[in-house]
């Protein structure tokens, strides 16, 4: 009897792995074989800064396009997609790396604190039922949603400030802190050589008076800086002062006429005073 039934058992077992094997032969996908070239090729972040759901995602997407045009992954660059378009026979055209900033003085004693949040340490949840530490409605909250979203570890919050640091050397512009802000003050820029940037570190929108009133340091909207600068790379919108990368030179006069301190200026050398002549003084 026990014999019969491990025999039954031992046909049943083999007669569905005869049909199963069966249907996955009839039923199978064939797959791209360029597919898994191009995903090796890939740095394997995920992290979602080319629109695709991942790595692999992304590769599918490069494999049935009719070119690469709109496709870049950000965390590779342009030598990744280089590689990419050689595999598909391709050309995959030079993309401008890209760095995260900031546009908030984040926690600073240029602005009144008002009260003090002991809520969850989250700036997605704290966003909802609270407005800031100051009365500024476009400040950072400095809780860190940005900084766990970084896989780079691009980001951190300074202990001593409290205020939000990038590392230029560590961010590869894949947006995921941009999409983790719920202040939306974290912006995409171009990544100028050495790290150096010139750009308006406040995202404040209300008029002036007000604007100032909640930060010091805030943009006022003034057009000094447009007025200053030549290459005509600073627009006001909506108060609010924006450089075009595009168009900008680094010259730093914007920074030199803002009233405010609203336009900073990183990584750029220390300009050191010129050294009076000294024939000039023997003569003297």
């Amino acid at each position: 009897m026990v014999l019969t039934s491990i025999i039954v058992l031992a046909v049943i077992g083999l007669v569905s792995a005869v049909l199963l094997y069966v249907l996955l032969q009839k039923f199978k996908v064939e797959e791209d074989p360029r597919i898994d070239q191009v995903q090796s090729c890939l740095p394997g972040a995920n992290c979602g800064g080319c629109g695709s759901a991942g790595c692999r995602n992304f590769a599918e997407r490069c494999v049935k396009a009719d070119s690469l045009d709109g496709l870049l992954c950000p965390v590779g660059g342009t030598e990744t997609m280089k590689n990419i378009g050689a595999i598909l026979g391709m050309t995959a055209a030079e993309s401008t790396p890209m760095v995260a900033v900031i546009k908030c003085q984040t926690i600073c004693n240029n602005r009144p604190t008002t009260n003090k949040y002991d809520g969850v340490r989250s700036c997605k949840i704290s966003q909802a039922v609270y407005s800031g530490e100051s009365t500024c409605p476009y400040s950072c909250l400095g809780f860190g949603d940005c900084v766990e979203a970084c896989q780079f570890g691009a980001l951190s919050i300074d202990a001593e400030t409290g205020s939000i640091k990038v590392d230029g050397d560590k961010c590869t512009g894949c947006g995921s802190c941009v999409k983790s802000c719920p202040k939306h003050i974290i912006e995409l820029r171009k990544k100028w050589p050495k790290n150096r940037q010139i750009y308006v570190k406040c995202s404040n929108t209300d008029k002036g008076a007000i604007a100032r009133k909640d930060c010091e340091n805030a943009c006022i909207g003034c057009s000094k800086c447009v007025k200053e600068c030549q290459f005509e790379a600073i627009t006001i919108t909506d108060n609010l002062a924006h450089i075009d990368t595009t168009k900008c030179r680094l010259c730093r006069k914007c920074a030199s006429v803002c009233p405010t301190g609203a336009i900073v200026v990183e990584n750029f050398p220390v300009i050191k005073p010129k050294e009076p002549d000294k024939k000039e003084e023997a003569g003297a």
